[in-house]
């Protein structure tokens, strides 16, 4: 999908939204201009910077969707912030790069989503045995994460000969039935995270304490898709996805800033002040800076920024002049 031409992509946009030739045309420009830019040397690449594009049109005439049908077309991490958002306490409502750290949640969560899909198969055979091994051994004791954490595996009883074998033809037996989707009613019981209470306590000692679990009864079918999800957690390499998330989010991202006209506005006595320090706090990661996330550093020099609004009262030329010059392209929709 990357390599599509400009009226190729405008040709997709018009399955989803009619009419808008000239914001469609901007953003097919913008798009094939940053898949050119992939394909030059490191050093130029270095000096091409995304165009900006300005959208300027009433509610409901096809902006946001413009922005969301382009990511979705070439599968880039894409995020939706409104401007008055950061408006809202004070001087600044919300930290500004807070929109970027949303758009890397964007990126990993695509990328975690392709790492999934290729080890689904895998999984689902892991998740598959582990069923299997659930309803041959109910009674079986969960094993206790502080065992887990201390290295100490529990000792299972050796079992004669005979009995291994009719374990395992019953295993080959409940197997084929699986597959049939002869099982899919069964209940047996699964051990599952015990999530804490305290959401952020929790999330702030996940990575050093043992997950809790408990027991729960649950449908074959329920405990395949709760398994199989286990399973990919295990298979993915998080350290690999995380990088790639992180170069998606730098190279292909795209931030879509909507009712920047609302932040454009002047008082009766002049600029407004407030609306014009959100504009001076949206710049810098216009501009091109450095954020730090919890997954590592990322860049937003080469993010592509859609800002939109409809601009009854204000005008495009009401934003401040520095950012004005950040977003050099215009589409007027009617």
């Amino acid at each position: 999908m990357a390599e599509l031409t400009p009226r190729q992509i405008v040709r997709e946009l018009d399955r989803y939204i009619v009419g808008q030739d000239e914001a469609k045309r901007a953003v097919a420009i913008a798009l094939r201009n940053r898949y050119r830019r992939s394909k030059v040397d490191d050093a130029m690449r270095e000096e091409i910077s995304p165009k900006n594009i300005l959208m300027i049109g009433p509610t409901g005439v096809g902006k946001t969707e413009i922005a969301r049908r382009l990511a979705k077309l070439v599968s880039a991490p894409f995020i939706k912030v409104e401007a008055t958002k950061f408006t809202e306490v004070g001087y600044v409502g919300r930290d500004v790069e807070s929109i970027i750290r949303d758009l890397v949640e964007a990126s990993v969560r695509i990328c975690k989503e392709k790492a999934s899909q290729k080890v689904k198969a895998r999984a689902t055979v892991l998740a598959e045995e582990r069923i299997i091994d659930l309803i041959l051994h109910p009674n079986r004791k969960p094993v206790n994460p502080i065992d887990v954490l201390l290295g100490n595996k529990p000792k299972q009883p050796e079992l004669p000969a005979e009995e291994k074998q009719r374990i395992a033809q019953k295993a080959d037996e409940l197997r084929a039935q699986l597959q049939r989707g002869e099982l899919e009613d069964v209940e047996i019981e699964v051990e599952v995270e015990d999530a804490p209470k305290d959401v952020e306590i929790g999330s702030m000692m996940g990575d050093m304490m043992p997950k809790k679990t408990k027991m729960r009864r649950m449908k074959v079918a329920d405990a395949r898709r709760l398994l199989v999800a286990e399973e990919e957690d295990k298979l993915i390499d998080m350290d690999a996805v995380t990088e790639e998330a992180l170069r998606r989010a730098e190279q292909d991202g795209i931030i879509f800033i909507d009712e920047i006209d609302k932040v454009a506005g002047r008082s009766a006595n002049g600029p407004d002040v407030s609306r014009e320090g959100v504009q001076r706090d949206i710049l810098p990661i216009v501009e091109g800076s450095t954020v730090n996330t919890k997954y590592g550093v990322v860049k937003t020099d080469y993010m592509l920024f859609i800002a939109a609004g409809a601009f009854h009262v204000a005008k495009g030329t009401d934003l401040i002049p520095e950012l004005q010059g950040r977003f050099p392209v215009r589409g007027n929709l009617k």
